[in-house]
């Protein structure tokens, strides 16, 4: 069988490093809001170039605790409208609604799976206050339209991030193209835990100190709440382990598109739609590689028969989940479309040539 996503090989190859680090912060004693933590934010802040790195329990509450504190900050307030795409995972959606704003969905491109900028300004109203971009699967999506709309109209620009750490945009990392973003050390992303992880970016200091403070019951000083906040803390022997693997992102990234260019030549069945490709290679870091067909159920059962693990990211899009009964209504055909015929094929740094070959031969052969 050849795995989508073969963790325990991953977590293998630096596994004496996991190892020593865990066994050194069960020596040490110190298990939250320590010298881990420090270092990995000192590492995050080197790949992104953000000034500021807020280390959080998981990528939902970066973006959960992103708009709080632009709550706290007199930018936004309860009512307020969000736009974002309305193909994402349903976290980007949980975190707006959590915070009793209102999402504004807009469809993305169908060759990128990407919001589509072009329509972003028709979807704006006196209440909105902020665009969140999603670098879906891997693939950056800015552009200087983008910020022009932003500027235009006020906004805030939040990224999820979730799955592109690592991506570009003009020598720019994803992370640090807006004015804060949300991070997913999730264990299946390119840098992931060994557990749920996550983390804000961001060049603005105030928003930076109340996104820590709201992580940690809202308070700066022990026992001193400044704000009524949470606990989304990541721990050290979290970020102990992400210190390790981050020295390997870039060269795994690199070989997840190696291999991404590797389908795209070489997946030749008309009845499989790849993924545009990037202009710029640096654009996409390939967290997922998304075909689509309008016979997606019966490709994915093909390729489990032929010992070949797939996923479907996403079967259900947000606007026709049964916790936002109130969009059922609403009809996005381009977003159902995807969601509809999209397969993940397997990819990542520890797939082999030849199971690579082998997902290529079997789905030239559907």
């Amino acid at each position: 069988m050849i795995k989508f996503l073969d963790l325990q090989k991953i977590n293998a190859q630096y596994a004496d490093e996991l190892k020593a680090v865990a066994s050194r912060v069960i020596d040490h004693g110190w298990f939250l809001q320590g010298r881990e933590n420090e270092a990995f934010e000192g590492q995050m802040r080197e790949l992104i170039g953000a000034e500021h790195i807020v280390n959080l329990a998981n990528g939902l509450d970066a973006l959960r605790l992103i708009l709080r504190a632009y709550i706290e900050m007199g930018v936004i307030k309860a009512g307020d409208e969000v736009i974002v795409p309305a193909n994402t995972f349903i976290a980007s959606v949980l975190a707006i609604t959590d915070n009793g704003l209102k999402p504004v969905f807009v469809e993305p491109e169908l060759e990128t799976y990407n919001i589509d900028i072009d329509r972003i300004e028709a979807a704006i109203t006196p209440q909105t206050k902020a665009i969140m971009v999603v670098h879906l699967y891997g693939r950056t999506v800015w552009s200087e339209q983008l910020e022009t709309i932003a500027k235009r109209y006020g906004l805030k620009i939040i990224e999820d991030n979730a799955q592109a750490i690592g991506a570009e945009y003009n020598g720019v990392r994803t992370g640090n193209l807006g004015d804060a973003a949300g991070f997913s050390f999730y264990p299946g992303k390119n840098l992931g835990a060994l557990g749920d992880s996550g983390a804000v970016a961001t060049n603005d200091g105030e928003l930076a100190r109340i996104v820590r403070a709201l992580g940690n019951y809202g308070s700066k000083v022990k026992y001193h709440s400044e704000y009524s906040g949470m606990n989304s803390r990541m721990d050290e022997m979290q970020a102990a382990f992400l210190g390790v693997k981050i020295k390997f992102l870039e060269a795994e990234n690199q070989r997840r598109r190696e291999i991404a260019d590797y389908y795209c030549n070489n997946i030749t069945n008309p009845r499989i739609t790849l993924p545009a490709k990037a202009l710029n290679p640096l654009e996409h870091v390939y967290h997922l590689f998304v075909v689509r067909s309008d016979s997606r159920d019966e490709l994915q059962q093909y390729l489990a028969e032929n010992g070949i693990q797939t996923l479907i990211h996403y079967p259900i899009p947000p606007h026709k989940q049964q916790c936002y009964s109130e969009y059922n209504h609403l009809r996005l055909p381009i977003t159902e479309k995807i969601h509809g015929e999209a397969l993940s094929l397997p990819i990542s740094a520890v797939l082999t040539n030849e199971e690579v070959i082998k997902v290529i031969e079997a789905i030239n052969n559907f």
